[in-house]
């Protein structure tokens, strides 16, 4: 996350790009399944800066790992960090929800059956308006 009165968008460009290019494993598999409009048509982006302006504090960033924005869906895959970040992950769900977006998040675990996985997020995308 970063934070500036004025937030310099090639620095946040240039942080999305070096996150896609340092993916997880999961992330990869994940990305792999869902790029190119593979899952039934939805657009899916990946490392994608989700900008915000926290109660009027300046302009501040997440990164999310996957964005569909045609269902304002962001799809995060947590793998063993988040059980350190508990506090942090539903602070930026909070954030984002007030952002108007919705959010699903994913096990690495479950990527074990890539098929589930995909039927969920699918399930999801559709189950919004």
């Amino acid at each position: 996350m970063s934070s500036s009165k004025n937030l310099d968008f090639n620095i946040l460009k240039k942080r999305a790009r070096e996150l896609r290019h340092n993916a997880t494993r999961s992330e990869a598999i994940l990305w792999n399944e869902l790029r190119n409009r593979k899952l039934h048509g939805y657009k899916i982006l990946r490392q994608h800066p989700i900008v915000y302006n926290p109660y009027g504090s300046g302009v501040k960033y997440f990164v999310a790992d996957f964005y569909c924005d045609c269902k304002k869906t962001v799809i995060e895959l947590d793998g063993p960090i988040h059980e350190n970040n508990l506090e942090y992950d539903q602070f930026r769900d909070a954030e984002m929800v007030n952002l108007g977006l919705n959010i699903l998040r994913l096990k690495n675990e479950e990527l074990q059956n890539i098929n589930d996985v995909l039927n969920k997020i699918e399930t999801y995308l559709n189950s919004i308006n």
